[in-house]
């Protein structure tokens, strides 16, 4: 059975009722808020391996929690899974953006949001196992997969966890074209449940971090992405 710590925030206590009931069976330790303010205390004091995070909450909002936790060195790679109501594609895409790794729309199925945290937790505690130690230099950028660390010019570049994946698999392949479904299960694992517009959006935000460098990621109209250098 696992042990990982989740923290559950939500401001209904009945949502965080059935969250907490569902991963509970899954042996799972649990940790509860209703506040974006209360998160961030309990994040700072217990650091959970996992967050499920409503967007929508009183004071500080998903958003902002998610923010500010992806911006600071002890919590930035804390995974996040967002709770989120329908119509609210603008801050999903928000949220993707400033690193968090899935979302999931109310109402919604406790088991397949069980499934989601797993297949998180055991992508998280692989931590690259099964990228090989090595570096890959493309003129001025070199990507050094045994520190994750992509430096240009040698300037490090701060990635979230999905960037440097996508990247570095990508760069590892140049010249391939690879389909939006095939970077998923080469980065999460097979049948892991993310769609299209994710990888969209990874590429956006790795995009801007590479700045001079964005055209190394080139996208094959109808197909995917490759890297060309």
């Amino acid at each position: 059975m696992s042990k990982e710590t989740i923290l559950i925030v939500d401001d209904e206590p009945d949502i965080i009722e059935l969250i907490k009931y569902n991963l509970k069976n899954e042996g799972y330790l649990i940790l509860t808020a209703q506040t974006g303010e209360q998160a961030v205390t309990i994040v700072k004091i217990s650091h959970p391996d996992l967050m499920v995070l409503d967007l929508m909450l009183p004071g500080i909002d998903g958003l902002e929690v998610t923010k500010y936790l992806k911006s600071n060195e002890q919590t930035k790679d804390i995974p996040i899974v967002m709770l989120t109501a329908k119509g609210e594609e603008s801050d999903i895409v928000t949220g993707l953006e400033l690193g968090a790794d899935d979302y999931i729309s109310k109402p919604f199925s406790p088991k397949v949001l069980v499934a989601r945290i797993r297949a998180i937790l055991r992508r998280r505690k692989k931590n690259f196992s099964n990228t090989p130690d090595r570096i890959i230099q493309e003129r001025d950028m070199i990507i050094d997969s045994a520190r994750h660390l992509v430096t240009i010019e040698g300037n490090a570049l701060e990635l979230t966890l999905s960037e440097f994946e996508l990247l570095f698999f990508l760069a590892d392949k140049k010249g391939w074209v690879f389909t939006r479904g095939q970077i998923v299960d080469a980065i999460r694992g097979e049948n892991y449940a993310v769609t299209e517009r994710s990888i969209d959006v990874v590429i956006v935000g790795l995009r801007k971090k590479l700045k001079n460098h964005a055209s190394f990621i080139e996208t094959v109209r109808g197909v995917g992405y490759r890297f060309k250098g």
